[in-house]
């Protein structure tokens, strides 16, 4: 199915405002994550707010069967059982749920997580007694957080490296570096999206972040295969022109791939509760930029490099798709 007839945009053209635009986000993102830096929580340095997963602590969700929460109430109750750092929040936004989120913040020895349970079941049984359930619990170590945060970072950085070398022995090193930026592009973005709207980064987050860096690389590599295939047809053809019909012709199959994408990651941020809310989030932001650095970020950097060496006097070309076989 194709939506597009004869499309001829000029995206090259416009690597300008790509760049602008780029920068924009990227540098409102690092400023917030470096902002996040310098306030540490509870003497814990993080560039995005953490969840329970990687800063450690326990987390309770607590739903009140007859009555609605009262979060000052709650507070109160809590600091008087002596625990004055909690974090105390609703849960849903559906008011008829009556639940909220307890949070305590990173515990020194593994001993002090269930002493926190405790005195959070202490202080609700004062004002709220025979009147709530606890619905679900987390306790992380601190040892097991700094873990996790570790093997996480370990694992989006070992995907982009193993992108890079398949790229790099599928088409050329060129073609992997682009991919490769426009993912940490996206991934940049991102987190940083998470930082500037102050929402948790937990391994669900994680998850969506390497998800969508699969999804990026994907639709670059679709871009890139068409250029191949039209190098091998129009090899005197210039460079830029050629990519630019390369993207053009690949627009119907990434507005309907990404656009139904889009649009069934938006129903679950909308639809699915603040469970899946962070994951949801990475998506629907994720998949916006990924699409966009398919066009704006990976294609334009083989033209910009191949400029470079022609300007240097080693002109290249690039490789183009072999001939298929009868």
């Amino acid at each position: 199915m194709e939506l597009f007839h004869g499309v001829n945009v000029d995206w090259l053209g416009k690597k300008w405002y790509f760049l602008a635009f780029s920068m924009i986000f990227s540098v409102a993102g690092i400023i917030s994550m470096g902002i996040h830096w310098a306030h540490p929580v509870n003497g814990m340095h993080s560039p995005v707010p953490l969840g329970i997963d990687f800063r450690g602590g326990t987390e309770l969700r607590v739903q009140f069967k007859n009555q609605a929460p009262n979060i000052d109430k709650i507070r109160a109750a809590v600091i008087a059982e002596g625990i004055p750092d909690a974090s105390i929040t609703s849960f849903s936004g559906d008011s008829s749920a009556n639940e909220v989120l307890i949070s305590l913040p990173e515990q020194t020895n593994e001993a002090g997580l269930d002493v926190g349970r405790q005195k959070i079941e202490q202080a609700l049984n004062g004002p709220y007694a025979g009147q709530f359930i606890i619905r679900d619990e987390q306790v992380v170590g601190p040892t097991v957080g700094r873990q996790l945060e570790r093997q996480a970072g370990l694992a989006t950085l070992y995907s982009m490296a193993g992108m890079l070398v398949y790229l790099w022995f599928r088409f050329q090193l060129i073609y992997g570096v682009a991919a490769v930026v426009a993912c940490f592009h996206d991934t940049l973005i991102t987190i940083g999206a998470f930082a500037l709207t102050g929402q948790e980064i937990s391994l669900t987050v994680i998850a969506a972040i390497l998800t969508l860096v699969g999804y990026s690389m994907n639709d670059t590599i679709v871009v890139f295969d068409r250029i191949r295939e039209n190098l091998r047809i129009s090899r005197r053809e210039p460079l830029a022109i050629l990519v630019n019909r390369s993207i053009n012709q690949t627009l119907s199959r990434t507005v309907l791939t990404s656009g139904l994408t889009f649009l069934t990651v938006l129903s679950l941020y909308i639809f699915g509760g603040a469970v899946l809310r962070g994951f949801s989030f990475a998506l629907v932001v994720g998949i916006l930029i990924g699409t966009y650095s398919s066009i704006a970020i990976a294609a334009p950097m083989l033209v910009a490099w191949q400029q470079s060496r022609a300007d240097k006097g080693n002109a290249v070309s690039l490789p183009a798709a072999k001939r298929s076989r009868a």
